[in-house]
């Protein structure tokens, strides 16, 4: 609100109720600062944008990977950004060092899966280059195993998982729905990894923009789960809860768009704010 100059000939009776006006919404201002408070700058907080080898799709994903990168940037954060060929671990275990987020695109190789019996050096992790600058089909897989004892995030991270298969529950396209059963420890395994190197929100959206993450965590004063349920894409018929096995101290969140359609969850602490996110 805008207060004009009332000029020395308004009566001393009238320049009192303007004053007055003046103080109420000086007060009145005060009091919606203090319940809806500005969220912090972004600045110097680390973003890691990571594209691994995903073949003939790669520049897709590279594609919705610098929107992320760009949006992260227009908030003031730091971003690095490794795409593939030249994904590598020994480049993402450098920088994700400290970060607080890593955002991830590119293939998913979880568990329970029909390739095998569970390996911690190979599931629920990355899917990178294995060599540099050899193209967008030499995959290697670095499992929980690397994620847990390699990499130490910020304070408070967050990880977004975006466009992989079985992070979120999901299989690979053109095989048979989840049961509900094998979708939750899907979530729950490829959340383990990521949770014990610092993270303590673990996003995955499997076919829908995650740019919602980053609105809520540089934007708002949300708790991660209300983060999650803010998405244009959440469907709350079939959504539902349920206790880490992996990780008792967390709480998983899935929210299939339909019933066996497990494209997005959240695992961690969903009473997290982003104001703590960004102050810690």
């Amino acid at each position: 609100m805008t207060f004009h100059e009332e000029g020395a000939q308004r009566a001393s009776s009238h320049r009192s109720v303007h004053l007055t006006f003046i103080a109420i919404a000086i007060a009145l201002a005060a009091v919606l600062g203090a319940a809806n408070p500005q969220p912090a700058s972004a600045a110097g907080v680390k973003v890691v944008v990571i594209v691994g080898p995903v073949g003939s799709s790669t520049s897709t994903y590279i594609t919705a990977a610098k929107r992320y990168a760009a949006q992260a940037r227009s908030y003031g954060a730091n971003v690095v950004e490794i795409y593939s060929p030249n994904a590598t671990w020994s480049r993402v275990k450098a920088a994700a060092q400290g970060a607080k987020v890593v955002i991830y695109l590119g293939h998913g190789n979880g568990s329970p899966s029909p390739y095998g019996a569970f390996s911690k050096y190979t599931k629920d992790g990355f899917g990178l280059n294995k060599s540099s600058g050899n193209g967008n089909y030499n995959t290697k897989y670095w499992g929980e195993y690397y994620i847990k004892t390699g990499i130490k995030l910020a304070p408070n991270a967050v990880v977004i998982l975006n466009r992989l298969c079985y992070a979120s529950g999901n299989s690979e396209w053109g095989t048979a729905n989840p049961t509900k059963s094998t979708a939750k420890k899907r979530v729950d395994n490829y959340g383990a990894g990521f949770l014990r190197a610092g993270a303590r929100a673990i996003f995955a959206d499997g076919i829908t923009s995650a740019s919602y993450v980053l609105y809520g965590l540089f934007r708002t004063n949300r708790t991660m789960g209300a983060i999650f349920r803010s998405s244009s894409n959440f469907v709350g018929a079939y959504d539902f809860k349920f206790t880490s096995v992996r990780t008792p101290a967390y709480t998983a969140w899935m929210a299939p768009k339909a019933p066996g359609r497990y494209y997005r969850s959240v695992i961690g602490n969903l009473s997290l704010t982003a104001a703590t996110f960004r102050g810690s």
